[in-house]
């Protein structure tokens, strides 16, 4: 067949696959499943400057660390600032490798080392969602971190020593709930992130895991939460972590600090009551660590 014949009887099949691809990316299921994602994330807390009432997502959130200050970037679907040029594999290159489109690492300020454990199909959803929204076009801020962490390029040794990339699995010995709960913890909600103590790599202590970090994201230091009876939750009942995840509220009446507010107002709170008691009870499973965190004074 002549090349411009061949070419012609391709057009067809180039038209029904860009038309699928579209069809994908405003699929209401896929959106609506992605917006339950997006919430379990906690997407808005690191990608809007929610002090200074930005836009949804457009970026500029600065957040305080031993290595500087981060800023959280545009992923509107913005051409040119945000992220609306990517494909489905960039995409998920980012969130489950920690690779830019350009082939850059990105800082672990970025938790892929959480994401990295969430399913595909859930990623998917999420970018569907994301792609849903308006796009801003707003610039990205550029990090302000102190030498040497200002070398992208020692991000490399790091994610060999400290990376392990992969979705999480079901443990088979464990039940559904406890298994969903692991995933919600572990992968889309990533508590160790905030509430594990970390290495002067900024590398979480995985022995430590859960057991509260005097120096956490942003400055104020986060609680024990692993279940040990005196210095973390091991007293509260599963009640008890579903209330304050709904409500900010703890046992004893009082309220969570400004960061986890945060949470609570953004994630938390829009989550189905089944799967706060699968947080509650994988919480409660975890080994108990006696680890004293002191609340900060300013809250």
């Amino acid at each position: 067949m002549p090349r411009p014949l061949v070419l012609a009887a391709l057009v067809p099949f180039f038209a029904l696959v860009a038309s699928a691809a579209a069809i994908s990316a405003t699929d209401p299921d896929a959106i609506r499943r992605g917006e339950y994602i997006f919430n379990a994330g906690g997407c808005a807390g690191c990608h809007t400057d929610i002090k200074q009432k930005g836009p949804l997502l457009a970026g500029g959130r600065p957040m305080d660390t031993p290595f500087g200050r981060f800023y959280g970037p545009n992923i509107t679907p913005d051409l040119e600032y945000g992220i609306g040029s990517w494909t489905d594999e960039q995409f998920i290159t980012a969130l489950q490798s920690g690779i830019s489109p350009q082939g850059k690492p990105y800082y672990p300020s970025f938790p892929y080392t959480a994401f990295t454990k969430a399913t595909r199909q859930d990623l998917l959803d999420l970018k569907s969602y994301i792609f849903s929204l308006p796009a801003v076009s707003q610039p990205n801020r550029p990090h302000e971190l102190r030498f040497p962490f200002n070398f992208r390029l020692l991000l490399w040794p790091w994610r060999f020593l400290n990376f392990e990339p992969g979705t999480l699995a079901d443990d088979p010995s464990q039940d559904a709930t406890l298994n969903r709960g692991r995933y919600l913890v572990e992968a889309l909600g990533r508590c160790s992130q905030c509430h594990t103590p970390r290495n002067a790599l900024g590398a979480t202590i995985a022995d430590l895991n859960m057991a509260g970090a005097i120096v956490g994201p942003d400055g104020p230091s986060f609680p024990n939460i692993s279940p040990h009876p005196d210095t973390g939750i091991g007293s509260w009942s599963i009640a008890d972590i579903v209330q304050l995840l709904k409500s900010g509220l703890t046992p004893d009446f009082d309220s969570v600090g400004a960061s986890m507010g945060e949470v609570v107002e953004e994630t938390t709170s829009r989550l189905l009551d089944q799967d706060l008691e699968a947080i509650a009870q994988y919480l409660l499973s975890l080994p108990p660590i006696d680890n004293k965190i002191a609340k900060p004074t300013s809250e």
